[in-house]
C-alpha cells in the first residue's frame, strides 16, 4: 500500500513536469465538461440541501460536509442552460477552488460524472472569440478527446459568487 502510494505521487509528479494533467469529465446537456482532478475532493449522489435565502439562481443552497459548511452550484443555471430534474445520476461534485486571496471548498451539480482524461497542456485550444461580449467567460480551454470535444472549465471564473 505504501509503495503504491509513492508510486501515485511520483506519477503525478512526472506528468505535471511533462505538461500533462488529469481531468474529471462529468455530463451537462449531452455536452461534456472538465475540471482539473487535482481540485476535486470528492463525488457525493445528490441529496437534500438547506436553501440559502436571497441568494442567485444558481446557488441551490449548502450542506454540512463534516463540519464544513459547502456552498452548491447548480452549474446547469450557472451556464444559463435548461434545468432538468435531478435523477440518480446526479452528483455533486465537491472542489477545492483557489482565488486570488484565498480558497473555498464548494459542490457543483451535474448531470453525471463521465470519465477521467490525461491531456497535456499543448493540446488544449483557446475558445473562439464569437462576440465582442465574452461569453465563454467560464470556459478554459477546448480538447479534442477521441471523437468528440472536452470543454475545460475555470473554476474560479465559474465560482466567483
Amino acid at each position: 500500500m505504501f509503495s503504491e502510494s509513492i508510486a501515485l505521487n511520483s506519477n503525478i509528479e512526472l506528468q505535471r513536469k511533462e505538461g500533462i494533467k488529469q481531468f474529471l469529465t462529468f455530463i451537462m446537456a449531452e455536452e461534456e465538461y472538465g475540471v482539473d482532478i487535482l481540485t476535486v475532493q470528492e463525488i457525493r449522489s445528490w441529496e437534500d440541501i438547506t436553501a440559502l435565502p436571497n441568494a442567485p439562481e444558481y446557488v441551490k443552497g449548502v450542506i454540512n460536509l463534516r463540519g464544513t459548511i459547502v456552498p452548491i452550484i447548480d452549474l446547469r443555471l450557472r451556464f444559463g442552460l435548461p434545468t432538468i430534474a435531478y435523477g440518480p445520476l446526479t452528483v455533486v461534485i465537491i472542489v477545492k477552488v483557489e482565488f486570488e486571496q484565498e480558497s473555498k471548498v464548494m459542490g457543483i451539480t451535474v448531470d453525471a460524472v463521465a470519465d477521467v482524461y490525461s491531456i497535456a497542456e499543448q493540446d488544449a485550444k483557446a475558445v473562439p472569440s464569437l462576440t465582442q461580449t465574452n461569453e465563454s467567460e467560464y470556459v478554459a480551454g477546448l480538447v479534442n478527446v477521441g471523437e468528440k470535444m472536452v470543454a475545460l472549465i475555470d473554476l474560479p471564473a465559474t465560482m466567483d459568487i
